[in-house]
């Protein structure tokens, strides 16, 4: 089932407080890896995932923004927090704080990407959900061409505003 066949339906399934979704994938974003717990959520098989592109469970509720960050962040060796909303093989969806770092090898080299998600502060997923509904809106208004460039600008003035970068602000809104 190619992920552009699946129609999003509006059934959330909540992560439970003791999960973690794990995945590594290669230097591509093609998932080499999947737990047992991420097969559970996303409702496909190891071997579907296998080789597949991570964006595989990309709800279309996902500023594009949002990825670019994640992506600067991980090529740029650094870590990166994030909520995600996901989207599963029967088109139900589920939210995650993840946390994606590069993996190396033993020279030290960056190998592929490494990601564990858990369970994400329903209140964050409030603030989150109607954030990322402005940021697709500002850009599918900016269009394809300028899409994400203008939602950077907007969360960028939002973090400018509260005086804290981008990690400060999704930990804060997991801690609170």
């Amino acid at each position: 089932m190619a992920r552009q066949h699946i129609v999003p339906k509006e059934n959330e399934i909540v992560m439970r407080d003791d999960d973690f979704i794990v995945s590594k994938t290669d230097l591509k974003g093609r998932i080499t890896y999947a737990n047992r717990i991420f097969m559970e959520f996303s409702g496909f098989e190891e071997s579907f995932l296998i080789g597949k592109q991570h964006n595989v469970i990309r709800h279309p509720d996902m500023p594009r923004a949002i990825f670019k960050l994640l992506w600067s962040e991980v090529e740029a060796d650094r870590e990166i927090f994030a909520y995600v909303k996901n989207i599963c093989a029967d088109g139900s969806y589920y939210w995650v704080l993840a946390n994606v770092t590069p993996s190396y090898d033993e020279a030290g080299k960056v190998v592929g990407y490494y990601s564990v998600r858990r369970k994400p502060n329903p209140n964050a997923i409030r603030y989150i959900t109607d954030l990322y509904k402005r940021l697709i809106k500002i850009e599918a208004d900016a269009g394809s061409k300028e899409a994400i460039a203008a939602s950077t600008r907007y969360m960028n003035e939002i973090l400018t505003e509260k005086g804290i970068s981008y990690e400060e602000f999704i930990l804060q809104l997991q801690s609170a």
